[in-house]
């Protein structure tokens, strides 16, 4: 497959993709949501059900796993960033570090040491440290394939796509596999725990082989020259997020939407056994998390040439907020409780307004690289990764930590498999609808403050480019002189 750009109509750094190579890209997404949509989604409930962890420790383990992140991202994104492998820039550690995030992946459902907490820890924490380093190089790699806002655009939405795509294949199949595999026929029992990891294995081999397909269609063009790259050190991650207001603002956000879906992930599979007490309607219910990503992602570059990128924040945010209100109703008014079809339609309509307001924010991360750039004269685009990459962990964090602490408090029993109190299906429907809809309200503020509309990136971008050639025009009548 020809990886170099089409070079007809572009100026330079701003290349235009081929369908394959932006399908090549996006299924690098495809792959690590293969992997770590079912920790998002499941990890908790078959700690809490199956390993046989308390709500509460399993939390803490959360929090702790999120804290050695803070630590790791930086040193990851510094690294990538000094460094030039034979295999890519940045496209190298889809197979360096995709190798041991599949086995970490495999091993965090196993349950030969079930109970054990030492072992938890060691697999969770190594699942993380490899996913950050595939996905902070990952991320970084968007930003290396082009400067054009519109390629970005179709870009994120192609690599959106194929995430949710992931999305679906695990909300959908992972209740299905494991279910079909589980003696008992259920998901949250101490029998199935072989065949959650009999279907992780089956994830996570899948998604290595996507992470290969992406390394072969993909290549960094848009990066710093390895003379400058010398330069970059950990510490830049903090000067970075002083300086550059835009990424502030959009790691804010990273943080807000990604605790607010994470909550609601963590819960859904508690909200679908104990609160409408209809588990096998699980896989449908998981899997309109995903499905609106099919009919409106396509529709995002339209969208947003139409009203502009904060209105459509605004817009969809609010279709989210207002699923999330259906989903509170229909659980707590008597007359609607039996009506599973609402439940879906409610689930629907969040999972619309989710799902392009979160898909389009990493839309922005190339821009906020660019802007850095401007202001500083390096594309550090590792160091950014990392710096977003640490809220949106934190962010993942909180579904964890949240819902654990939320079930513990409110005496949720591990050993039950199909009943549980009043207050505890109250704690639930808070983790699915209200603590959520309130973070939702909290983004909208945020993403009010983000600076960078269109036509000044494009401006931004421009003069990058003019610098440069500058730059070079001068290097080249210094050798002449010489």
């Amino acid at each position: 497959m020809n990886l170099q750009p089409q070079l007809s109509g572009e100026s330079k750094g701003f290349y235009k993709l081929s369908w394959v190579q932006r399908i090549g890209f996006g299924s690098g997404d495809l792959a690590q949501n293969l992997i770590y949509q079912v920790i998002a989604q499941y990890l908790l409930i078959f700690y809490t059900n199956v390993y046989g962890l308390p709500p509460a420790t399993a939390a803490v383990m959360f929090l702790i796993v999120r804290l050695v992140d803070v630590i790791w991202d930086p040193i990851v994104g510094a690294f990538v960033d000094k460094r030039h492998p034979k295999l890519g820039k940045y496209r190298a550690y889809l197979i360096l570090g995709g190798i041991p995030l599949t086995g970490f992946a495999i091993l965090c459902f196993w349950t030969g040491f079930s109970g054990s907490l030492l072992y938890a820890y060691i697999t969770y924490v190594g699942l993380s440290l490899s996913y950050t380093l595939v996905n902070v190089p990952y991320g970084a790699l968007n930003a290396s394939l082009t400067r054009d806002t519109d390629e970005i655009t179709k870009l994120t939405s192609v690599r959106m796509f194929m995430a949710n795509l992931g999305g679906l294949a695990v909300a959908y199949g992972i209740p299905i596999v494991v279910k079909s595999l589980s003696p008992d026929g259920k998901i949250n029992s101490l029998e199935s725990g072989n065949a959650w990891f009999i279907t992780m294995t089956i994830y996570a081999l899948t998604g290595l082989a996507l992470l290969i397909f992406c390394f072969t269609q993909t290549k960094e063009r848009v990066v710093m020259d390895e003379e400058e790259t010398k330069q970059v050190k950990v510490s830049d991650l903090w000067k970075e997020f002083v300086r550059n207001r835009p990424l502030r603002v959009l790691a804010f956000f990273f943080i807000t939407a990604f605790a607010m879906m994470s909550i609601g992930n963590s819960a859904g599979s508690y909200y679908m056994i104990y609160n409408v007490k209809a588990p096998d309607w699980l896989p449908y219910f998981a899997a309109l998390g995903s499905i609106p990503a099919f009919i409106f992602l396509p529709m995002v570059p339209a969208i947003k040439r139409a009203i502009g990128k904060k209105q459509m924040f605004y817009v969809f945010l609010s279709i989210a907020i207002v699923g999330m209100a259906m989903l509170y109703i229909v659980s707590v008014v008597p007359a609607l409780k039996s009506k599973v079809w609402l439940v879906l339609v409610a689930q629907f309509i969040k999972s619309t307004g989710v799902i392009v307001a979160t898909g389009y924010m990493w839309a922005l991360v190339p821009e906020v690289i660019s802007f850095g750039e401007y202001v500083t004269g390096r594309r550090i685009s590792g160091i950014v990764n990392a710096l977003t990459g640490i809220f949106f962990k934190a962010g993942m964090a909180l579904g964890g930590v949240v819902p654990g602490f939320v079930l513990a408090f409110v005496g949720f029993d591990e050993k039950s498999t199909a009943t549980q109190s009043p207050l505890v299906e109250q704690g639930i429907l808070w983790l699915v609808a209200v603590i959520p809809a309130l973070l939702l309200m909290l983004a909208m503020f945020i993403i009010s403050k983000y600076e960078l509309e269109d036509d000044v990136i494009d401006e931004i971008n421009r003069e990058i480019e003019a610098r440069q050639a500058a730059t070079s025009n001068d290097n080249e009548n210094e050798i002449i002189e010489r």
